[in-house]
């Protein structure tokens, strides 16, 4: 369970008084097309493609059942310091070079071991689900963690009505190819396109989400618009961005971070504070935002979400399962 390198998962964070708490609109469906068709509502703008600044518009009733007690990171925080090695390897890079990036229109290919497969828009990927947003504490791998509120729907609601058959025992997950937009896919420093995993028992706890949008906006370019995962109790890395291929398998599948270095990268990068990175120390963290001499607090195993997924993994070795 360790994540001995930096990899493409944010790290990085917004005011509480930039959240907003709006009720969900009736027709969700028209709701969603707009704001990713649109831009900023009202404004007559086009998408803002890694605009730190931009993202339409999203009414998601807030979620009491998902949030924590530290006020979550600045909004600048969180659009401007990114792993996302898509648009390049600086934490810089991604909100430099994803202006290019055209996040609509957008489907999803579902396939593999399931009743219902074929390519959805990604409106009808998600209907009629009601967005809504979580406040989750998150994890970076040298350390540092970090608070954002979400909006999107819950992985495994979607992940239902694709019907899933008893051979689904894995979901896998694509980035989209396009080295046109992405700069950095025409350097090998991955394998492209970048893949991830969960196991499927993973992907229907209710923590999983399916975000679109941060901050009460749909997601920014270098956050991985227009559609990405968030699992709150794993690092950074499961956190695929621009998906646009789901897959129920069978087997264990491949994932990018563990293809390109598996003696430092495991399939379930779940936060183990009892397991040292070879370079550092996973017992102690402080908040990005904080500053280089704020104090560290202890890491707490799953980042806080043990009574949550810690019965995903009894009776495992999480040093040997990284």
């Amino acid at each position: 369970m360790l994540i001995r390198r930096p990899q493409p998962g944010d790290c990085a964070g917004i005011q509480p008084s930039e959240i907003t708490d709006e009720q969900v609109y009736l027709d969700r469906r028209n709701l969603l097309r707009a704001a990713l068709a649109m831009g900023v509502a009202g404004l007559g703008t086009a998408w803002p493609a890694g605009a730190v600044s931009g993202g339409a518009p999203l009414n998601a009733k807030r979620n009491p059942a998902f949030h924590v007690s530290d006020p979550p990171n600045s909004y600048d925080d969180i659009t401007t310091y990114n792993n996302y090695y898509e648009f390049g390897t600086d934490k810089s890079s991604p909100a430099a070079n994803s202006d290019r990036f055209k996040p609509t229109p957008w489907t999803v290919t579902v396939s593999g071991a399931a009743e219902r497969t074929g390519k959805f828009a990604l409106e009808d990927l998600l209907k009629p689900h009601a967005l809504e947003e979580r406040v989750y504490r998150m994890r970076c791998v040298e350390a540092w963690s970090l608070v954002i509120p979400w909006v999107g729907v819950p992985l495994g609601e979607v992940l239902k009505t694709f019907k899933p058959t008893a051979n689904a025992k894995y979901v896998a997950f694509k980035t989209v190819l396009r080295p046109s937009e992405m700069p950095g896919q025409t350097v090998n420093v991955l394998q492209w396109p970048y893949v991830e995993g969960l196991r499927i028992d993973e992907a229907m706890n209710p923590l999983a989400l399916l975000a679109v949008g941060l901050y009460g906006k749909t997601l920014p370019n270098q956050n991985g618009a227009p559609l990405r995962l968030v699992t709150p109790w794993k690092y950074g890395f499961k956190g695929i961005k621009s998906i646009v291929e789901i897959h129920f398998t069978e087997k264990q599948p491949p994932t990018s971070w563990n293809i390109s270095a598996p003696d430092e990268y495991g399939f379930y990068a779940n936060v183990n504070p009892h397991v040292d990175h070879p370079r550092w120390s996973q017992a102690r963290e402080r908040k990005i935002g904080s500053g280089l001499f704020a104090s560290k607090v202890p890491t707490l195993m799953f980042n806080g979400y043990e009574q949550e997924v810690a019965g995903l993994y009894r009776g495992m070795d999480l040093a040997k399962n990284f």
